[in-house]
């Protein structure tokens, strides 16, 4: 294993994260929040000094990065970039607690929004905005921005296995003959939808501050709000939508939108994935709409189905904003937002999950399997896109199912011995595990994950990386073979 390699990649993620923290820093000090201000620079202050002494190693010459060395880099990193991202809510004494500031930490960098704030209007601003901030950096990947704007990885071969870790869906493809121009392509499509949802917010009223945290969120699909009520708290009904409809792009694979930029038009929209991802929102929008009707008398229509819509958005691309508690639904209603929990946004989408694809190939595999039964002299193919997919892409969608439901009932095995609702325990980790944030009962849109033992709340962190990283590469962490210098 190239360990210094890996110490020269983790050493320049932790310097990025030191000089993203520089604005929040700023806000602390224009807004004279002194514990705040002594928190980022110490934070800061650690962070570089990390950076520095890791990155002056010398890189030996003759070994490379590999698979092995991009997941423990990727995975590595996270664990690291969550706990040097906790210390400004710890220092400045804003959340007491440090297991609770990396559990809120984590829940942002991985774009979860699970939290243990009871009350987070309360946090200074320059905390809100470093709270909202991890879930812009960490939705399209720490480590892809870090390789768009640094020339650090010795050939695209080696930038490949470190996005490839970091990277959501069942297979990771190039958009541009290098993995480096493909990370700014995929950046430079993030940032204008970013500033794009801004300017939409801002032409409806919202302050700045808001517009800009709220989109972090958005974009993110992280869904931490600056307001207790979420995003109920906007009365209004232009901005409830545009935040509805800026979430469900960002849960579309951006390689969609790279086709789109190309002109190939045909192509992005004969996607498979992009067509079940949006039926499935048309389709469980309509339902619930015609479901939570009746609570709905006073309000009228048109505001169910702009809640259902957006409850829709919300929780099938992993964002987590609420603006109803759909908690107090009807249990047809609260059944398929808990089934759209599971399913998540698409591959290549900022959004977490299972995935759209995984879902298709799991059905295709099915189809073909019975079809097989039928006719076993049969030789067929499982297709995507009509295009043949690769054993390895179909063999790892069924260890992937395998493992995620493994980990689903211990997680949930081990939140029992807390003794809360099955309701809870189950939704919980659900929502930690496919980064969404909200959960049902008391981790429902009304209610926060602060009553969790440490036990718990460590599981539940634990969960929120593997749902982010595609578990494979924190898994890898535990085998000992990963670890050997051959």
């Amino acid at each position: 294993m190239n360990r210094r390699a890996i110490s020269i990649y983790i050493g320049y993620l932790l310097g990025v994260e030191g000089v993203f923290m520089l604005p929040a820093l700023a806000i602390a000090a224009y807004h004279n929040e002194l514990p705040s201000v002594k928190g980022f620079a110490i934070a800061m202050a650690a962070l570089l000094v990390s950076a520095a002494l890791l990155i002056r190693q010398k890189r030996p010459t003759d070994a490379g990065v590999y698979a092995r060395e991009g997941f423990v880099t990727v995975s590595l990193g996270w664990i690291l970039i969550s706990l040097f991202g906790a210390l400004p809510f710890f220092i400045s004494g804003a959340i007491p607690s440090f297991l609770d500031c990396w559990f809120e930490t984590v829940s942002g960098f991985t774009t979860t929004g699970s939290s243990i704030l009871t009350d987070v209007e309360v946090l200074p601003r320059s905390m809100l905005y470093w709270r909202s901030f991890t879930h812009w950096l960490g939705g399209m990947g720490v480590l892809v921005f870090m390789l768009a704007v640094v020339p650090l990885a010795k050939g695209s071969g080696e930038t490949f296995h470190l996005l490839r870790a970091e990277s959501p869906g069942p297979s990771v493809d190039k958009l541009a003959p290098t993995m480096r121009h493909s990370a700014r392509i995929l950046y430079s499509i993030y940032i204008a939808l970013t500033l794009l949802q801004i300017a939409l917010l801002l032409l409806g009223g919202m302050p700045l501050f808001d517009s800009v945290l709220n989109t972090f969120g958005t974009a993110g699909t992280g869904g931490f709000s600056i307001k207790n009520a979420s995003i109920g708290a906007y009365d209004s009904a232009y901005l409830q939508a545009v935040i509805g409809v800026f979430m469900a792009l960002f849960g579309v694979n951006f390689s969609i939108y790279y086709l789109l930029l190309l002109k190939q038009f045909r192509a992005a929209f004969r996607n498979e994935e992009l067509r079940l991802y949006v039926g499935i929102i048309l389709l469980t929008t309509a339902v619930i709409a015609v479901d939570i009707l009746p609570q709905y008398a006073d309000a009228g229509a048109g505001k169910a189905v702009l809640d259902s819509f957006f409850q829709v958005s919300s929780v099938m691309t992993t964002t987590g904003y609420a603006t109803a508690n759909f908690d107090k639904w009807p249990q047809l209603s609260r059944f398929l937002l808990v089934m759209l929990m599971i399913i998540g946004a698409s591959a290549g989408s900022t959004g977490g999950g299972f995935k759209v694809s995984r879902l298709l190939i799991l059905w295709k595999a099915v189809k073909n399997q019975m079809q097989t039964m039928l006719r076993p002299r049969a030789i067929r193919s499982i297709q995507m896109d009509g295009k043949p997919l690769g054993e390895g892409v179909v063999r790892g969608t069924y260890a992937f199912t395998a493992v995620y439901a493994v980990i689903c009932l211990t997680s949930m095995l081990v939140l029992t011995l807390d003794d809360h609702s099955m309701e809870t325990t189950v939704t919980a980790v659900l929502a930690c595990l496919n980064n969404i944030g909200p959960g049902l009962d008391m981790v429902g849109p009304a209610g926060n994950f602060s009553f969790f033992s440490p036990l718990s709340k460590i599981v539940l962190s634990f969960d929120m990386l593997l749902g982010r990283l595609e578990i494979f590469p924190m898994l890898l962490l535990c085998m000992p073979s990963v670890w050997r210098r051959a």
